[in-house]
């Protein structure tokens, strides 16, 4: 009979699996550091509402689908539930629970006035024509309504949704309204076009935020990035925009993997080269003639300086770490990274900036989109690429300050930064009643 202490080391050593298991380990890793007050512990691991609706579309042959969306809100002691909304076939309550986990703290970091939330659509968007979408979108809509608001819970675009989208959902809302209320909604949501009350910029502020948090890291380690090789996972709004400005700045794009294949051409991809002909190509980057086709599963064992995930989350697990050439990671995704496999990689001296910091932007510049509809303000571009900077700089720095005076990875630095925040708003507020 196995002695209960051996049994313990057992459970203990049995890996976790799926994103959810995945922040909660980040998360009390950085609670034990802080040593966070049990109470504001049990608060924080939990979920404030939790959100699934299931409703009717007429398809545009006259068949009605049944689709199921959710809604996960994690916390709001620092303001209104703030996080994208995802139309992809592995979305579900324990994704959207993990995503809205790290939007509380990813807006915390950052210093902003949000809570975490996050949600979707299950579903495949490229089986749905346009006006398909727009009806699934306008439907899920109506079918959140209240517990969406531009006091309360602001969606933004995430995997496979766009300006477009948010476009829709805010037209949508905005209809439910009373007519002498409705301009005063127009902030329900961001990422809207820039004709709609969208923020110049928006679009490229998650990619650009991830180039901005690469050069802070280059220039605190007095690295130059002309010439660095990178490969991306993900060549959609992220992993364009960082690949983009990375080039501006002299480094070579040597491999890109997207969700038809890999490709490779060590001498240098160029970025608008590739984006314009995955635009032709149906969205894919396979076949592009200037760059070889190689394997998925070897991918992440590429030649180069950075790897940055910009695609979906548990992508770099103890089964690929070991393979990982490069010296920075630069986490585009949410989650990219699991616990097991960034363990082997901090022993291997890899530095990782963690999604939390490095994907900052776009909330960032969701933020500044909805101060713009809120005062009625409309901001250029070059206004908010310098608020931008300036933002990312302070977090940047006080997450890189505090893991060195901590002798910390810069996940756990900032992980404890962001609930150390939180923590500070509930003791100074108390617990309702």
């Amino acid at each position: 009979m196995i002695a209960e202490a051996e049994l313990n080391k057992k459970v203990v050593k049995k890996p976790l699996r799926g994103m959810m298991e995945n922040v909660l380990n980040q998360f009390n890793s950085a609670a034990d550091k802080i040593n966070l007050h049990p109470n504001i512990r049990k608060i924080l691991s939990i979920t404030n509402n939790e959100i699934i609706v299931h409703f009717p579309v007429k398809m545009d042959n006259g068949e009605v689908e049944i689709f199921t969306g959710y809604r996960v809100q994690h916390n709001n002691a620092l303001g209104p539930y703030k996080g994208g909304l995802r139309y992809h076939p592995t979305v579900d309550i324990d994704a959207a629970r993990a995503l809205a986990m790290w939007m509380t703290w990813k807006t915390s970091l950052a210093g902003l006035p949000y809570g975490g939330g996050k949600g979707g659509i299950q579903l495949d968007p490229s089986k749905y024509s346009t006006s398909e979408l727009e009806r699934i979108t306008r439907r899920f809509t109506f079918a959140l309504a209240d517990n969406i608001g531009p006091e309360h819970d602001i969606p933004a675009p995430d995997v496979n949704t766009n300006s477009q989208t948010m476009a829709w959902i805010s037209d949508t809302y905005m209809s439910t309204r009373p007519p002498a209320e409705r301009s005063a909604n127009l902030h329900v949501v961001t990422g809207k076009p820039a004709g709609s009350g969208g923020l110049e910029g928006r679009d490229r502020a998650t990619g650009y935020g991830v180039f901005l948090t690469i050069k802070f890291w280059a220039d605190k380690n007095e690295t130059n990035l002309e010439g660095k090789k990178f490969i991306v996972q993900g060549f959609g709004n992220v992993g364009y925009w960082a690949s983009y400005f990375l080039e501006k700045e002299g480094a070579i794009l040597v491999a890109v993997q997207d969700a038809f294949g890999s490709i490779e051409n060590q001498k240098g991809i160029g970025v608008e080269n590739l984006f314009n002909y995955a635009k032709s190509n149906a969205g894919s980057i396979v076949g592009f003639p200037v760059a070889n086709d190689t394997a998925n599963d070897t991918f992440f064992g590429i030649d180069c300086d950075i790897l940055i995930p910009a695609a979906l989350g548990n992508q770099i697990t103890k089964e690929n770490a070991p393979h990982i050439k490069a010296s920075l990671i630069a986490e585009g995704a949410n989650g990219p990274t699991n616990v097991e496999g960034e363990q082997i990689l901090i022993e291997k001296g890899v530095t990782i900036i963690p999604d939390i910091l490095c994907n900052s932007g776009g909330v960032i510049g969701s933020y500044f989109e909805w101060l713009q509809n809120r005062n009625g303000e409309l901001w250029q571009l070059d206004e908010v690429v310098a608020k931008l900077d300036k933002k990312l700089k302070e977090s940047f720095n006080k997450v890189y300050e505090y893991s060195i005076k901590e002798s910390l990875d810069m996940r756990t630095a900032a992980y404890c930064i962001a609930i150390e925040r939180i923590e500070k708003a509930y003791v100074l507020r108390g617990i309702f009643p």
